[in-house]
């Protein structure tokens, strides 16, 4: 045991082995001990010395542990230091002592090459998720912490090894379950490095019901007040929805979007900003932008948008951006967030409009984003954040697009300024001193004309006040004078960046709008200042200027329309020829699409720059670049007669296009007209069959009153029968004077059995006075007095028994008297002769009976002949309602036929129609292919109406191979 005093601390006399040695006899007592404590003392030698000479004891010992772990599972506290020896030899996370020294670099390479000898086994993974199981302290925790070392070396391989195993993936997911929080929160941790990269690993954790657990977590511990818990939990999120669409249309349709919204309730008091609490909020809002993020599938992407809104999520968003006392980082987060959760959802965008920031007087929160824009004060990173909310407000919006333009125009212009709009922010920002202001509006401007042609025509009627006692000019000649006058004013920032904003605002402006082409023209100026600059050899900065005043000068050839004389198309190609040739303006056009930024820009929306001197080119822009550059670079080389021939080609194809789209548009109203006459003849037939059925209802109820009306009439038969039978009436009589006669009898014997009960109750009532009377009397002695009282008192007892009894008899007897009485005075009532013998017949009571019977039964006939009456007006009435009935299902019928004759006959007008179009279809395939003939472009009808998606779709695809 000398080498185990060493190791621990006692005397030794001798010489001090080394560490290699002392560790080679601790491999040897874990190989050899027959005890279980002495292998257990061993390993916890090693572990002591595993952090020290971790190479040693990786070395010589790590197949021991493994041999350990396999044997002694039934001994925890074995289990547990050998877990920790094995974490302390592959994990690369050093204590602050060890840092401090100076450890070779090789150490690093230290926990790669041990996890691959340890995992080469695969059995050895499968042994540590078994025992990551076991609910023992001891062994669980530093099982959890030597797989998180295992992911952190080798997590590709790890992944796979648990990936195959049965369970494997589940009994990890046990771990966030574990009432111990230290368990627990390494369990995130465990699975922070599992779902790293791997999306069938993402999926298995999110359906085992990781969404619901983690959410628990980071409400139990305090949402975004929480501490490092929470900021492991968002990671661990992140990692299981971003780029993986399965589990963020898990998460939508599972209901958790809308558990997201207490996150961003940060309340009023903004004081208190701990840097944990702006940590977690980051990541929380992170965590937003992954759901919907643009490059998302859009239909993902929009229902995740809806849902916000209606969870009510975007409202909370937009609370924090008008907050005041909110960090600038979070704030810019806040913004980047907002604009992805609005971008291209039109619900959300008009809501976004509606939000007033709290201020006296309000104003709109896009005013107030714009004025921090173009304020040169304002951090970069925020003013590129505004400039990007305000990109994706406009993103697809026509409606706000139209908002912002309005504002510039001079019919909405509010004439006593107290107010500022958005279109002055922009405008103020174009002309300002700040090259970085007016790269940002001019861009926002682009943006609010894009794909916009109506938009951009309003636009030229735009003017503005330069100087007092000079005469307003128009946006557009303004641009064009700050674009000429170049470096002449002085500017803070880049002097290329103000001159390109301007030239991507014209391009925008100008393409696919020939009457801004030639509003832009007829400043005669304007052409020679771009060929001027083309034709120049300037630096390499200012190639960029150069490409982009060749896509200018290409656009305003393009969509020419020759209505200047001086500047039709032919004539503009010929001055290139002339001043700056055909191959050199091919090359100064082709400087945009080369240049690194432009490359930089076209990757994704948001506008990423690290700083201010590198925002160049915005995303939208580049899609117009590469949408250009191929049609004009043809279009400089086409000769006049081709021109010609085009146009003449274009004049035709649009004549064809307008006779199609103008029987596309009578097909669509007969269509329409179509479905709207087989509703029409839909709903009628629903009320023809409505109104059959009530036909059927009443014809019944008509037979029901029949039946009745029939046995009412059998019935009046009966009784006028009756009435007429007088013999029969008297038997009836008879049979019911026999009753009377009976009822008498029993009615005279129950009255004598009550009057002999009275009289025994009259002599038992005098015994009883005679008793009392002699009671009083006898009284001489008090043994004869209390005999006869004694014996008085049992006779008297028993006689007011007898008294009792005799009284219930009397009272039940008397209800019975009670009820034979009733029941004579029914049948006397029923009776007419009661008085008189039955058998004699007495004629005047006879005669009396019949005219009772007969006012009786002349009153019922009455009460019947009215209900026939009734009947019968009832009748009448169902008979009227039947013969309407009959008339309206009659009218029905005659509109169905006729609508069936209009269906019929625009089904005909429609195959002429059609006819008509398979001969338009032929010739306009004609001429197609004379085009294709004369080296013209010519587009499919199907790309043409694939409308604004299918460019989206075309666009994604190149920036894909770019």
């Amino acid at each position: 045991m000398n080498f185990l005093r060493g190791v621990m601390g006692g005397p030794s006399a001798g010489p001090q082995p080394s560490g290699a040695e002392t560790i080679q006899k601790l491999c040897d007592r874990v190989a050899s001990s027959t005890l279980l404590d002495d292998r257990r003392d061993a390993v916890r030698a090693l572990k002591s010395l595993s952090k020290k000479y971790r190479l040693e004891v990786g070395i010589q010992a790590m197949e021991h542990l493994i041999h350990v772990l396999q044997t002694d599972r039934s001994d925890s506290e074995i289990i547990g230091y050998a877990l920790d020896t094995l974490y302390n030899v592959i994990s690369n996370d050093l204590e602050e002592e060890e840092q401090e020294e100076n450890l070779p670099k090789q150490v690093d390479d230290l926990g790669s090459q041990f996890t691959e000898i340890f995992i080469k086994q695969q059995e050895n993974v499968t042994l540590l998720l078994t025992l990551v199981e076991e609910f023992d302290f001891h062994v669980r925790w530093p099982g959890v912490k030597l797989l998180t070392s295992l992911l952190k070396q080798q997590g590709p391989q790890v992944q796979q090894i648990i990936l195959v195993s049965p369970m494997g993936v589940s009994r990890l997911m046990d771990l966030l379950a574990d009432s111990r929080e230290v368990i627990r929160n390494d369990g995130v941790l465990l699975l922070q490095q599992l779902t790293k990269s791997n999306a069938a690993i993402q999926k298995i954790v999110a359906f085992e019901n990781a969404f619901e657990r983690l959410l628990d977590i980071i409400t139990e511990e305090g949402n975004s007040d929480g501490g490092i818990v929470v900021e492991d939990c968002l990671l661990l999120l992140q990692n299981l929805l971003k780029n993986n669409n399965s589990n963020q249309n898990f998460f939508k349709e599972g209901s958790y979007i809308q558990r997201m919204k207490p996150w961003f309730e940060v309340g009023d008091d903004n004081c208190g900003w701990s840097a944990q609490k702006v940590t977690n909020l980051h990541l929380m809002l992170q965590l937003v932008r992954v759901l919907v993020s643009p490059t998302n599938p859009p239909g993902a992407t929009s229902s995740c948008q809806k849902a916000m809104f209606h969870c009510g999520l975007l409202q909370q968003l937009c609370t924090i951006l008008m907050a005041t006392g909110v960090p600038a980082d979070i704030l810019t987060e806040t913004i980047n967030t907002v604009s992805e959760v609005i971008r291209g959802c039109q619900m959300n965008q008009d809501y976004f409009a509606s939000v007033n920031a709290p201020s006296n007087p309000p104003r709109p929160a896009i005013v107030v984003l714009l004025m921090s824009m173009v304020n040169e004060r304002q951090p970069f990173v925020l003013r590129c954040a505004v400039l990007y909310c305000f990109q994706c407000f406009l993103y697809k919006n026509q409606k706000g697009q139209g908002e912002i333009v309005s504002t510039l125009l001079p019919s909405t212009i509010d004439a006593t300024g107290n107010s500022v709009s958005a279109g002055q922010l922009l405008c103020g920002g174009l002309f300002s001193t700040d090259s970085l202001s007016n790269w940002c509006a001019a861009v926002a401007l682009a943006h609010a004309l894009q794909e916009n042609a109506t938009l951009k025509e309003q636009l030229l009627r735009v003017q503005l006040a330069t100087s007092i006692g000079n005469p307003p000019v128009s946006l557009l000649q303004q641009c064009t004078n700050i674009l000429s006058q170049g470096d002449k004013i002085d500017r803070r920032g880049s002097k290329v960046q103000t001159r390109v904003g301007l030239l991507m605002l014209l391009c925008t402006w100008l393409s696919n709008c020939s009457i801004a082409v030639t509003h832009f023209l007829h400043n005669p100026a304007n052409i020679p200042f771009l060929t001027g600059q083309i034709a120049e050899n300037l630096g390499e900065e200012e190639q960029l200027v150069q490409g982009l005043c060749a896509l200018l000068l290409g656009i305003s050839i393009y969509y020419n329309d020759n209505s200047l004389e001086n500047y039709r198309k032919e004539k503009l190609k010929q001055l290139i020829e002339k001043r700056i040739g055909r191959e050199n303006f091919i090359e100064k056009l082709g400087f945009i699409s080369k240049h690194e930024l432009y490359s930089r820009a076209a990757q994704k929306p948001q506008p990423s720059f690290s700083i201010p001197d590198h925002m160049m080119f915005d995303h939208e822009f580049t899609k117009l670049v590469k949408e250009l550059e191929g049609v004009i670079s043809k279009a400089i080389y086409k000769s006049s007669e081709e021109d010609k021939k085009e146009e003449e080609v274009k004049k035709t194809l649009e004549q064809h296009d307008n006779i199609v789209t103008h029987y596309k548009k009578v097909i669509r109203e007969q269509d329409q007209e179509l479905e709207e006459l087989k509703q029409r003849i839909n709903t009628l037939t629903s009320q023809n069959e409505q109104l059959q059925a009530t036909v059927t209802q009443q014809v019944s109820q008509i037979q029901q009153h029949k039946d009745q009306y029939n046995l009412l009439k059998v019935q009046l038969g009966k009784d006028t029968q009756h009435h007429n039978s007088h013999s029969d009436t008297f038997q009836m009589n008879g049979i019911q004077m026999e009753e009377v006669s009976k009822l008498r009898e029993e009615l005279e014997e129950w009255k004598n059995k009550h009057e002999l009960l009275q009289g025994q109750l009259r002599e038992k009532d005098a015994v009883i006075e005679k008793l009392k009377s002699s009671q009083l009397e006898m009284g001489t002695t008090e043994q004869s007095s209390q005999t006869s009282k004694s014996g008085g008192l049992e006779h008297n007892n028993d006689l007011q028994k007898e008294l009792e009894m005799l009284r219930t008899q009397i009272q039940l007897q008397s209800a019975e008297i009670s009820k034979l009485q009733i029941e004579n005075q029914k049948l006397q009532v029923m009776t007419p002769n009661t008085s008189a013998d039955p058998a004699l017949g007495d004629s005047g009571a006879a005669a009396a009976n019949n005219s009772e019977v007969e006012g009786r039964l002349e009153q019922e006939i009455k009460e019947l002949k009215s209900k026939v009456k009734a009947l019968c007006e009832e009748k009448e009435s169902l008979k009227q309602h039947l013969d309407s009935s009959s008339s309206t299902v009659a009218i029905l019928q005659d509109e169905k036929s006729k609508l069936q004759q209009e269906v019929a006959e625009s089904k005909k007008e429609q195959d002429d129609l059609l006819v008509l179009l398979a001969d338009q279809d032929q010739k306009l395939s004609a001429l197609k292919i004379k085009l294709k003939d004369l080296g013209v472009p010519v587009e499919d009808e199907d790309d043409i109406e694939s409308g604004d998606q299918g460019d989206e779709d075309e666009d994604g695809d190149e920036e894909e191979q770019d």
